[in-house]
């Protein structure tokens, strides 16, 4: 194919020369490759046209707690269980669900204490979270489909217990688009060298066009493998083979007007990953905070630092637009099987003083209230041993908590039973809890939907879901 070329692009040819100048960026632009939005699927859908009524939230961090956290040692205090400690279980707790390898009554070993003027009960575990409990709404009567890992893990990324649909991120990303063009809607912040649990399905885009999938950032070292070229260049060099390309791409485009939208779409992904080169390394520096920051979040001590800089680096995205943020801790550290007190404990110890540092700097920052931020796991664990001093996987009733972008704090919403076996009071499916989310950020979600095989389909699909308006401010 023959083109003519603008002076710039003459200009940076001739003094390359031809062979050398692909050869010295084939690199650079093979490393724009970015799986989630090169993808070869047909891109044939657009954001809806935005907000539906005015948002309270611009932007969503999720911090997700693989595994299940322990609710009745952590957010949900029952004093009657710490009673019955050691009794037989009721025979009503095997009547929905076999539990394997259980054992009896199981209380909490940590004590809950009154936070903040609300007066809300925080386990022992988690000071830090309990210094922020005037500014948290704690529901405590969540409930999920299913025991096992995968399942339950899709119902609360993608709404349904089965595989393949787009997550909560990947909605929010396809309704509401851009604020910032030169970095992503929708960020994941993992582990650097391990996937958690499920892998890349925690934010997929499902049937949705592939763009609207989730974008890892490393916390350490670059923030994307393979984005900067091989070779360093001049801002100016740079600039020039952008301009060329685009002009490249625009003769393309008129060539083949039959797949112009595939086009339009491949090249904006380009684009984007181009741009990304310039802006994601300054928003993932931790240099430019200041040592009191730092120390706020627990960066530089062993046991809070890998989460730590991932809450300072969700802060640092969301301060430049980043629509959806999801932090996911390394591994599956709160599937708490055995020795359930040490290991819960452990847990809060690599994730409580983090967890609050970012509410806390959110708020100094005049973010907090822009910033709705989702902690919880994809269900709970049982109030019955399991291998003596562990818990099991437990579905009926568990514990997650928001706070910011609309929350009203101070409050502990829902209530299982005595025994914090069943959600009985205010009874909280995932449903709700989506599109309670979604009506933050200022969306319907009935009116979030993408055409497909005929229906229109939706995050919360066939649940006739609420929005859990007591938890609004």
């Amino acid at each position: 194919m023959t083109a003519s070329v603008s002076p710039q692009g003459q200009h940076l040819l001739d003094s390359l020369g031809r062979r050398e100048w692909f050869t010295r960026t084939g690199a650079g632009f093979a490393g724009l490759a970015l799986g989630a939005l090169l993808a070869e699927d047909r891109v044939n859908a657009a954001p809806t046209s935005g907000p539906h009524f005015a948002p309270k939230a611009r932007a969503v961090i999720q911090l997700f707690q693989h595994g299940g956290p322990s609710h009745v040692d952590l957010f949900d205090p029952k004093p009657e269980l710490n009673k019955r400690n050691g009794k037989p279980m009721p025979k009503y707790f095997t009547d929905l669900v076999k539990i394997s390898a259980h054992g009896n009554l199981l209380g909490t070993p940590f004590k809950f204490r009154p936070a903040g003027k609300c007066g809300v009960e925080y386990s022992e575990i988690v000071p830090h979270t309990a210094t922020c409990a005037d500014d948290i709404a704690v529901i405590r009567s969540m409930y999920t489909e299913h025991n096992n890992h995968e399942q339950a893990l899709w119902m609360m990324h993608t709404g349904r217990i089965v595989s393949g649909r787009p997550t909560l991120g990947a909605w929010v990303s396809y309704a509401l688009g851009s604020v910032n063009r030169n970095l992503p809607d929708y960020v994941v912040l993992r582990n650097d060298t391990a996937l958690p649990i499920d892998g890349t399905r925690n934010w997929s885009s499902g049937f949705l066009p592939p763009r609207y999938q989730g974008v890892h950032f490393r916390h350490t070292g670059t923030p994307v493998l393979y984005l900067n070229p091989s070779t360093p260049v001049s801002a100016k060099t740079q600039q020039l083979r952008y301009d060329l390309l685009r002009q490249l791409n625009d003769e393309h485009k008129e060539q083949h007007p039959a797949i112009a939208p595939e086009l339009e779409a491949r090249i904006a992904s380009y684009e984007l990953a181009a741009r990304m080169q310039l802006h994601a390394g300054e928003a993932l520096d931790l240099s430019k905070e200041t040592l009191q920051t730092l120390a706020l979040y627990g960066i530089g001590q062993p046991k809070t630092d890998s989460y730590g800089r991932r809450c300072l680096i969700a802060r640092r995205l969301v301060e430049r637009g980043v629509r959806f943020v999801q932090i996911f801790i390394q591994g599956q550290i709160w599937d708490t099987h055995a020795k359930n007190a040490d290991g819960t404990k452990t847990c809060c110890e690599k994730t409580d003083q983090p967890t609050a540092a970012l509410l806390k700097d959110l708020k100094r920052r005049g973010l907090f209230d822009s910033t709705l931020i989702v902690w919880g796991g994809e269900f709970g664990r049982t109030p019955v041993s399991q291998s003596g001093d562990g818990r099991d996987h437990h579905k009926q009733g568990f514990s997650l908590w928001l706070a910011g972008g609309g929350i009203k704090g101070g409050q502990a919403y829902g209530a299982t039973d005595e025994l914090g076996y069943h959600a009985v009071e205010n009874r909280v499916m995932v449903a709700d809890l989506h599109a309670t989310i979604l009506h933050l950020l200022g969306l319907d979600h009935k009116h979030v939907t993408y055409h497909l095989h005929g229906r229109d389909e939706r995050l919360t699909d066939v649940y006739d879901a609420k929005v859990l308006k007591p938890l609004l401010a």
